[in-house]
């Protein structure tokens, strides 16, 4: 059995839950380089561990220069570390961004719950609670 697994455009679409646009899209920005056989793309294991990455990475919120460089830290030997810092000063960026919107949204559930309570509250005094329930 060889080394070398191929996976065709369905299989990682199939695999990732991604359409083939998709695949294509990350190609046509750099971030994938299938091999051609024709019109036929041919992903080899460094395209699917890319391809994870870059889905991380969406789904983490990054933009896709930045997803550039985190995938650079993987294919360059040379300057590692300074894109390494610049990955982990990105992602504490982005850490802190959420942990704000987190509390933003803590804040407007409380706001939410409060005036929930505030109108069952009146409705109940004006005997229409039952009716608020239908």
């Amino acid at each position: 059995m060889s080394e070398s697994k191929t996976y065709s455009i369905r299989d990682l679409s199939l695999e990732y839950d991604i359409t083939p646009r998709t695949l294509r899209f990350y190609e046509d920005k750099g971030l994938l380089s299938p091999l051609r056989r024709g019109t036929q793309r041919i992903y080899d294991r460094r395209d699917k561990g890319r391809l994870a990455l870059i889905l991380r990475g969406k789904r983490l919120g990054f933009s896709l220069a930045e997803i550039r460089n985190w995938l650079d830290l993987y294919d360059v030997r040379d300057g590692q570390v300074a894109q390494a810092r610049m990955l982990l000063d990105a992602s504490e960026d982005r850490m802190q961004a959420l942990l704000s919107q987190r509390e933003e949204l803590n804040q407007t559930i409380e706001e939410l719950k409060a005036q929930m309570q505030q109108v069952e509250g009146w409705l109940d005094e004006q005997g229409l609670a039952a009716e608020a329930a239908d």
